[in-house]
């Protein structure tokens, strides 16, 4: 068996970074860690479910072009947060929209099943948060 055991992203503003992920989806981080020879700072954020993302930032590290854009690019992209029903999509999308966060599309049925919305975190990172229409019509 193979196990995701988790994936990770480059920021600019680590704790910013950190912040949003608490406030808007619950993430649990452990302490920060610091390489002072390299530069490295990272936390791994758990979700409920047990899924880690990790956050880090280290001098020199390039910006990447999802900033600011519709566009898709290659690499990384999305993450998608699974919520229980229609309502709580909305819910989220409600959320954020008024923190000012801008909603990307929908929320909207897709083709394949799913009731979604597509966002960006603070540093152009694509979210979705979705429900699948399957187990909740």
């Amino acid at each position: 068996m193979i196990i995701l055991e988790h994936m990770a992203i480059w920021a600019k503003d680590l704790e910013d970074l950190k912040q949003y992920y608490i406030q808007y989806f619950g993430a649990m981080p452990n302490d920060l860690y610091h390489n002072p020879n390299t530069g490295l700072k990272t936390y791994f954020l758990r979700f409920e479910g047990g899924a880690r993302l990790e956050i880090m930032q280290m001098p020199g590290i390039a910006g990447h072009r999802n900033e600011d854009s519709k566009l898709q690019y290659f690499g990384l992209a999305h993450l998608a947060f699974a919520v229980q029903s229609k309502e709580a999509v909305d819910l989220k999308a409600s959320e954020l929209k008024d923190a000012g966060y801008n909603i990307l599309r929908g929320p909207r049925i897709t083709g394949d099943g799913y009731y979604e919305f597509e966002t960006l975190d603070p540093e152009g990172n694509r979210i979705e948060v979705t429900c699948s229409m399957g187990d909740h019509e």
